[in-house]
């Protein structure tokens, strides 16, 4: 009999190389429930089994019988091979076994099978433990002693941070980064040192820092080498962010329109959907809100949710389009996809728990709820004391508009 769980981790190795799920393996006599507890070793395999899944990987049997050590280069290279909308927990888990058994793994094989595994835990919401493995790539990246490969680890620690609501400690990350890229200029990708350029300005105007932040902005447009591409879309699309906190609103649409003409969608697909849900939440931010462009853009992504992009975006678009149905009057219909979205909270960044929140307390209010405002008064304090002022201030007008409804009704 072949022993587990060495059989279970070889097997799941065996499916995601070809690419396949669990439920392209079941069959009759081979359960999703029976897979899944050979996989992860709760269960030895009978020789029928063994025969069965051979089968339909389309392999010999004696395969499994090979007693292969996972290579953990192997494994990065497959994984980082799939598409953003197959990168999962399961992808997640194998990564993370085979980082933990690989202690003699080339030091550059590791750091990039720790960048990925960040890469995994940022796109299913795990921002704890995103910044746990990030500790572990910063250090390594240092010992390495390759200033390019420490700008990304930087990079990567001020975006966790940012999307933990850690602002202070985004900037000063983002900070240092900038200032290994000055101090090795030669060896760093000019593309990064932009990047890390759009990451300050979001840091700063997250802080309050307005001004400096369009200051730092326009500084970052005139510096782009080409008038398409992600990065120019990226700059673009911070611009137009920056400028609707100025409230500046024909600048945000012009910036808007630029990021959006500056990528197709065959060249990235996951930033055209990052890039039209960012939009429709800033036309939805804007006074007055720009609904019917709002729903233009979220109609433009819907037909690709299922099969592109990371499980977040799907929760973003029914958030937004619950914002959208309440902003339009439509209470019940916001309520619904309201408590659809709730279910992959998780995934969302800090900033967006505290807009869904808000969200959540104006239906409340809506549905004659009392304490609502009181909730967002509290709500607003709590953000306060993140030092992110422009959200705060977020919160507190949705409080006194809340406010005027709920005690005030007949104004």
């Amino acid at each position: 009999m072949l022993e587990q769980p060495g059989f279970g981790r070889r097997l799941r190795q065996l499916r995601l190389q070809q690419g396949k799920t669990q439920a392209e393996l079941t069959g009759p006599g081979m359960s999703s429930a029976y897979l899944s507890r050979l996989e992860s070793g709760a269960r030895f395999p009978t020789q029928r089994a063994v025969d069965y899944l051979a089968e339909r990987l389309g392999i010999p049997a004696e395969i499994f019988t090979e007693r292969i050590e996972d290579d953990l280069s192997d494994i990065v290279a497959t994984l980082a091979s799939r598409p953003d909308s197959e990168r999962d927990a399961e992808m997640r888990d194998l990564l993370a076994d085979a980082l933990a058994r690989a202690t003699d793994a080339d030091p550059s094989t590791r750091w990039q099978a720790l960048a990925l595994l960040a890469q995994l835990h940022a796109s299913l919401g795990e921002f704890p433990e995103e910044w746990d493995v990030l500790e572990s790539l910063n250090r390594l990246s240092k010992e390495l002693d390759r200033p390019a490969l420490q700008v990304y680890a930087k990079q990567r620690v001020a975006r966790c941070a940012r999307s933990r609501g850690d602002m202070e400690l985004a900037r000063r990350a983002v900070r240092e980064s900038l200032e290994l890229g000055d101090h090795y200029r030669v060896r760093v990708p000019a593309a990064d040192l932009l990047r890390s350029r759009l990451l300050l300005v979001s840091a700063e105007a997250e802080l309050g820092n307005v001004a400096e932040a369009m200051r730092l902005s326009l500084d970052t447009l005139e510096a782009l080498p080409s008038e398409r591409g992600a990065l120019t879309a990226e700059a673009y699309w911070t611009a137009a962010t920056v400028s609707t906190r100025q409230g500046n609103t024909e600048a945000a649409r012009r910036y808007l329109d630029k990021a959006i003409d500056a990528l197709d969608s065959r060249e990235d697909i996951t930033l055209w959907m990052r890039l039209r849900l960012g939009a429709a939440s800033l036309c939805l931010q804007s006074l007055p809100p720009r609904l019917e462009h709002a729903q233009a853009l979220l109609s433009a992504v819907e037909p690709v949710l299922d099969f592109a992009g990371p499980p977040r975006h799907r929760q973003e678009f029914l958030f937004l389009r619950a914002q959208l149905a309440f902003q339009c009057g439509d209470s019940d219909l916001a309520a619904e996809l309201a408590a659809e979205a709730e279910e992959g909270l998780q995934l969302f960044t800090f900033r967006d728990r505290i807009r869904f929140r808000i969200l959540q307390e104006m239906l409340a209010a809506h549905a004659g709820d009392m304490h609502a405002v009181a909730r967002l008064n509290e709500l607003a304090t709590e953000v306060q004391r993140t030092q992110m002022p422009e959200l705060a201030a977020e919160v507190w007008r949705a409080a006194t508009e809340c406010a005027v409804k709920t005690f005030l009704p007949t104004l």
